[in-house]
């Protein structure tokens, strides 16, 4: 994909000894060199905040965010896609990918998230490609470098951006700099893909997936904030922060959870005595 400048990201990573201003001058200094650029995105802050920064630095008409439409999306996810894109102003385009079709991906080896970004960034590119913008930004920070994350190695092979990550910005920078900025997602929860729910070796199905959304949009529903639902074949394992262990386990409350995950198909509702941490199953 030659249309596209290479990957790159600066030395210091999440340096904390550089400013935040200096920081988010160094970001903006990198969107504006882009002149046209697509933005890979979420709906998440991350990808929010550079689809706004490119917005506001580029006009309206010299940006595109993209959205990969895929059953390992959570619906609140596309609402607020469609939501923060109709708000700025900006071009959307909603491709469905073929995640269930790629074997590599369902099969969910420690390398399932490469899969799955490659076909995402392909996505983007080939865009790109069509509608002649030279740059795709994604939403990837400075934590995210130290992270496990195969992702960022189909980044790297298919030359996308990630001005946040180059501009040193770490995940609570990008926060406050998007609270800052009016950016109304700035302190949502991280909310990565749903197969980030099944356990490595566990195959991906578009009925366990759904079944993982339902049970997650449940709890969302009821007023939990960070959270998540892993599967473990007919056990639902409920992750929480130890502040919500106690309205989790108190009626009616319990009883709703219970039920309405049963009614999932799972045979077991368990609430992990160890708090929520995003990728505790890829670490594991």
């Amino acid at each position: 994909m030659g249309v596209f400048e290479p990957a790159t990201a600066r030395d210091e990573g999440s340096d904390t000894t550089r400013g935040l201003d200096q920081k988010y001058g160094d970001l903006k200094a990198g969107i504006q060199a882009f002149e046209r650029v697509l933005v890979a995105f979420s709906g998440g802050v991350d990808s929010a905040f550079v689809l706004k920064t490119a917005r506001d630095l580029l006009g309206a008409e010299r940006v595109i965010a993209l959205t990969a439409l895929s059953d390992t999306v959570p619906e609140h996810d596309r609402r607020d896609a469609a939501r923060i894109t109709g708000e700025l102003g900006v071009e959307h385009l909603v491709i469905a990918t073929r995640h269930m079709e790629i074997e590599d991906f369902v099969r969910n080896d420690a390398d399932r998230c490469y899969f799955c970004k490659t076909e995402v960034y392909t996505t983007c590119g080939r865009i790109a490609e069509e509608r002649g913008i030279p740059v795709v930004a994604d939403g990837t920070n400075a934590d995210d470098l130290g992270d496990i994350r195969p992702g960022l190695k189909a980044a790297r092979e298919i030359g996308v951006r990630s001005p946040l990550a180059e501009a040193g910005l770490s995940k609570s920078e990008i926060r406050e700099l998007g609270r800052r900025v009016g950016l109304d997602v700035w302190d949502r929860p991280a909310s990565p893909c749903l197969s980030s729910r099944f356990p490595q070796g566990t195959r991906i199905t578009v009925e366990n997936l759904t079944r993982v959304g339902r049970s997650e949009s449940l709890l969302r529903k009821l007023g939990f904030r960070e959270f998540r639902v892993r599967l473990h074949e007919d056990i639902a394992r409920i992750e929480v922060s130890p502040e919500e262990f106690d309205r989790l386990n108190r009626e009616p409350i319990r009883r709703q959870v219970v039920a309405g995950l049963k009614e999932e198909g799972f045979k077991y509702v368990c609430l992990d005595l160890e708090e929520f941490k995003s990728g505790r199953l890829s670490r594991a």
